[in-house]
């Protein structure tokens, strides 16, 4: 079973969820936002993958369901279950191995590019993929590298994209898996609407989405799949 952990409607698993359900795997959403709860038991579960999300991960008084998952990931991690965190899901990684969460040094919003480390280059999840990832951002936070961590992405607004804990626990930044609903739905729910931005940035954001969609889908199924191989 893939175990997704959604923060908000809106941002869920788009073509991750798709690519694995369309290779068989069974799913299994939990929508902490709704108030459901995560399983006490790790059984059955061959991958987690968290998402992202509006609130910053030190917000636990307005989200409470911060701190479970916080720990509900340091039991994922030290069962050597398979993980991604997706944005908020890369901060929650960070802060359940120890690392501490800021502001990054600029807020990114919109489609960027993020180089690749020398390790990440060497790591498996990114095998076959470009030295220079076209990704996609929407974030105002940054995580530190935990201890022991590899850091695996990294761009000059915010140098901390991508890293790597033990064998099997990522987290991105960044995101690869939304679709150009998923950029119309962040932008009505996050911008202001009526300022200008809201109009002229979701354009850029749509535009560019289409200009980018079949490189950017594909990076994106490359990524997908040696995450199923990846040991």
């Amino acid at each position: 079973m893939i175990f997704f952990i959604k923060h908000i409607d809106i941002e869920g698993p788009a073509t991750l969820g798709e690519f694995f359900e369309c290779r068989g795997y069974e799913i299994r959403t939990i929508e902490l936002d709704a108030g459901e709860a995560l399983p006490d038991r790790l059984n059955n579960i061959e991958a987690v993958i968290s998402l992202g999300g509006q609130m910053n991960v030190y917000e636990e008084d307005k989200s409470p369901f911060l701190k479970e998952e916080t720990l509900f990931i340091q039991r994922v991690v030290s069962e050597q279950i398979p993980f991604i965190g997706i944005c908020l899901g890369s901060q929650l990684l960070a802060r359940a191995c120890g690392a501490k969460i800021g502001k990054s040094p600029q807020e990114e919003i919109g489609f960027s590019t993020v180089q690749l480390t020398k390790q990440g280059r060497q790591d498996p999840l990114f095998d076959g993929a470009d030295e220079s990832v076209s990704v996609f951002q929407w974030h105002e936070d940054m995580f530190a590298i935990p201890h022991d961590a590899k850091l695996l992405a990294a761009s000059e607004k915010c140098p901390h994209q991508a890293f790597k804990v033990g064998s099997c626990a990522y987290g991105l930044q960044f995101h690869v898996e939304i679709t150009g609903k998923s950029i119309q739905d962040w932008s009505d729910a996050y911008f202001k609407k009526d300022s200008t931005v809201f109009i002229e940035k979701t354009l850029e954001m749509l535009r560019d989405y289409q200009n980018k969609k079949k490189h950017f889908n594909n990076m994106a199924d490359k990524i997908y799949t040696n995450y199923c191989i990846s040991p």
